[in-house]
């Protein structure tokens, strides 16, 4: 058998489930196309998106639910200038087609030429990151039962304080095919799958929670023995802390933030902050600041759509482009944003890769992938031990920030208590506020054991929600101000 090489495969597969069985080939695609562009817009292009969805939870020691979905459909968009028109339906045929790009192009005033060229077809560039599995079809649904039994079992078996047991399962299988004005056309097949474990311990009449899983974009065959096992004893260590912890003292003090997951607060106090729309319009805390110091220096953030089987990562994004590396802070200094199309355009740049939709009943924005900061030269106990008094946060719950002045408050849902360099005891009830930009400027150590979450992160903006993945190494952070319950 001879393979294809894998853009011409994703192709030919978004082909085969999204134009095929409803009459369509690209000649279809082209006309609605040259619909939108009778009238004058900046961009137009069509979304098709095919999605299979799977999910099952046990508690209790059983099962109780289990769901599967299919849902498909078409967006149609027409920009001009800063205005968009957008129509959808789940209805994929010609004739539907043909309306919504009527319905768009009514956002600009007509062309003055009734002769409209056709752009000549272009396969986008795009990588391979990810193998093209349907991760539902991987595991039989017996076995995806079993696999849940075996968390709930590995759980009671770590401690006779565990009291309950939750587990999730979740697998997607998304396909999604472009084709842009310019006659770009692109697509991409993305498996992703989650294994989620939460334990509630109890002692003493007194009950504490704790989480742990992961996944990313492969099948569920990940999830062997020792990767369950791995997230299971996350849960339980963090419910058994939680157990032990005193209330948090507050005030404004040293904290040093963990590895790996505490970058979600790296994500939500910078990260939107850097996207394109916010900059644009001003209303970002880093607007206007490209090649202004925004951080201390060794402080280095990316965001990362082309790491390999990431939950975060894109072989090409909701707009045909190829996802990118983008180097956003650099010792320091800004260096760019992430941009979609319309934004990059209005700006004078070029798009980065971060046109994310939630759906095809969405219209893109600017969006991170895999957010994250670079390792620096320090030991993470050489950190930790530096603390004469402070917070120790290795693990976060929720948060928000405003993006206009990049003030934030988060949650810690796992800390402990430093004094003189020694790790007294666990804290609950910290909550962690300050300004993304000042905080930045306070990173006085960073740790040398960069690593990315285990891959569990969905990031919400204007009703909007995708999968990404944060990132960073042991930090020290000087002067934060901690809310807390002592």
């Amino acid at each position: 058998m001879i393979s294809r090489e894998p853009t011409l495969e994703r192709l030919a597969t978004a082909k085969s489930l999204l134009l095929t069985p409803f009459g369509l080939d690209e000649s279809h695609l082209a006309r609605a196309l040259n619909e939108i562009k009778a009238h004058k817009v900046d961009e137009a292009d069509l979304y098709f998106q095919y999605t299979r969805s799977e999910g099952w939870s046990l508690e209790e020691g059983i099962v109780k639910t289990g769901s599967f979905s299919i849902d498909q459909g078409v967006g149609v968009r027409a920009v001009s200038g800063e205005k968009t028109a957008f129509a959808y339906s789940d209805d994929i045929s010609e004739a539907s087609l043909l309306d919504a790009a009527r319905t768009v192009r009514t956002i600009s005033s007509a062309s003055k030429s009734a002769r409209v060229k056709t752009a000549t077809q272009k396969i986008g560039g795009a990588r391979s990151l990810y193998t093209a599995v349907d991760p539902i079809s991987t595991l039989d649904s017996q076995t995806k039962v079993d696999l849940l039994g075996k968390v709930e079992r590995m759980a009671r078996a770590k401690d006779p304080r565990v009291a309950q047991v939750m587990a999730g399962l979740a697998a997607e299988y998304d396909v999604v095919l472009v084709a842009r004005a310019d006659g770009t056309i692109a697509a991409d097949v993305r498996p992703l799958v989650r294994l989620s474990v939460t334990v509630i311990a109890e002692q003493k009449g007194r009950r504490e929670v704790g989480s742990g899983g992961g996944g990313g974009r492969f099948g569920l065959a990940y999830f062997s023995d020792a990767q369950i096992q791995e997230y299971v004893d996350q849960a339980v260590h963090a419910a058994l802390t939680n157990l032990d912890a005193r209330p948090a003292p507050a005030g404004e003090m040293t904290v040093v933030l963990g590895s790996g997951w505490p970058g979600i607060l790296l994500h939500e106090a910078i990260g939107h902050g850097l996207e394109g729309d916010f900059n644009r319009k001003g209303s970002s805390a880093f607007s206007g600041r490209i090649g202004q110091r925004v951080a201390a220096k060794g402080v280095t953030v990316l965001d990362d759509g082309t790491i390999s089987d990431r939950r975060g990562s894109l072989n090409v994004d909701d707009e045909g482009n190829a996802s990118q590396r983008n180097v956003l802070i650099e010792d320091g200094i800004l260096k760019g944003y992430i941009q979609d199309s319309m934004n990059a355009r209005l700006m004078g740049v070029a798009p980065t890769g971060n046109g994310r939709r939630e759906s095809y009943a969405h219209i893109p924005m600017p969006r991170m992938t895999n957010t994250y900061m670079l390792g620096g030269d320090k030991a993470p106990e050489e950190i930790v031990k530096s603390i004469k008094k402070g917070l120790y946060a290795t693990n976060f719950g929720g948060g928000q920030v405003d993006i206009t002045s990049g003030k934030f408050v988060f949650s810690a849902s796992e800390a402990y208590w430093v004094e003189n360099g020694k790790i007294l005891y666990p804290v609950k009830g910290a909550t962690i506020v300050g300004s993304g930009p000042e905080c930045l400027k306070r990173v006085s150590m960073i740790g040398n054991d960069m690593k990315l979450d285990p891959g569990v992160g969905t990031c919400g903006k204007e009703g909007q929600s995708v999968p990404v993945g944060v990132g960073q190494p042991t930090l020290r952070i000087d002067g934060l101000t901690v809310g807390g319950t002592a």
